[in-house]
């Protein structure tokens, strides 16, 4: 009998102990469950950002491939003939190094024009792309070979592209020299004048706005001078 309570009481604690067992292995569970999900939510943005930079770096990453304008610019210049000096400094001032280098690119490429003047002109440009416009529009369109005086006189103008078709249409229509047309063009359409619109004609002076009064006063009322106190005759009969 004492032998089968030990038994009992033996398997009782060893069921206890098992449920204790379990009990714990489920609270280490669910507490490594919360440690994960608070861990995961503190990386999700420390991994985002981390991407974010990988991303932003990549995108201004320091290229030497054709898509560098540095290069592109120095490889057309001196594809044309200009100097390694003369390319290494102009491509390094330019603002737009892959517009600089696509215009003499085509000027020199495309007409007559030396290669060296174009990029003089081309530097001086804020926008080079209207100035081979300019030039290759009047040299397609010219009788004669376009030279150093079309280069110029697109350099000059403020309207580069306007500029070539006024004087390509007016080639189309009048006989005349192309020099005389780029000379019409330029003093017709790039004259600047002041910013306020002045409506006087160039050969008067203005006129000075100056009061007129009438010369003969008006007559004035005559002046009244108080009379004088008069003394009346003396009484006899005071005395």
């Amino acid at each position: 009998m004492l032998s089968n309570k030990k038994s009992e009481g033996t398997h009782r604690l060893e069921q206890r102990a098992k449920h204790t067992a379990q009990r714990l292995e489920r609270s280490a569970d669910a507490l490594k469950a919360v440690v994960f999900k608070a861990t995961a939510g503190l990386a999700a943005p420390v991994f985002a950002v981390a991407g974010w930079l990988t991303m932003t770096s990549s995108s201004m990453a320091v290229t030497g491939t054709y898509r560098n304008e540095f290069r592109v610019c120095a490889g057309r210049l001196l594809s044309v003939g200009i100097a390694a000096d003369a390319a290494s400094q102009a491509c390094a001032a330019a603002v737009r190094p892959g517009d600089l280098s696509a215009c003499v690119y085509k000027i020199g490429r495309q007409t007559q024009i030396a290669a060296s003047d174009a990029l003089a002109t081309c530097r001086q440009a804020r926008r080079p792309e209207e100035i081979a416009t300019c030039v290759l529009g009047i040299n397609k369109y010219n009788r004669e070979t376009a030279g150093p005086e079309v280069l110029n006189y697109c350099g000059r103008s403020l309207l580069p592209v306007r500029f070539a078709e006024c004087v390509v249409g007016l080639r189309a229509e009048v006989d005349f020299a192309s020099t005389q047309a780029m000379e019409s063009c330029i003093d017709a359409s790039d004259k600047i004048s002041g910013f306020l619109p002045s409506f006087v004609p160039s050969n008067r002076q203005p006129t000075e706005f100056r009061p007129t009064f009438e010369s003969t006063p008006a007559p004035s009322a005559p002046i009244q001078t108080p009379a004088a106190p008069t003394q009346s005759p003396t009484n006899p009969s005071s005395k």
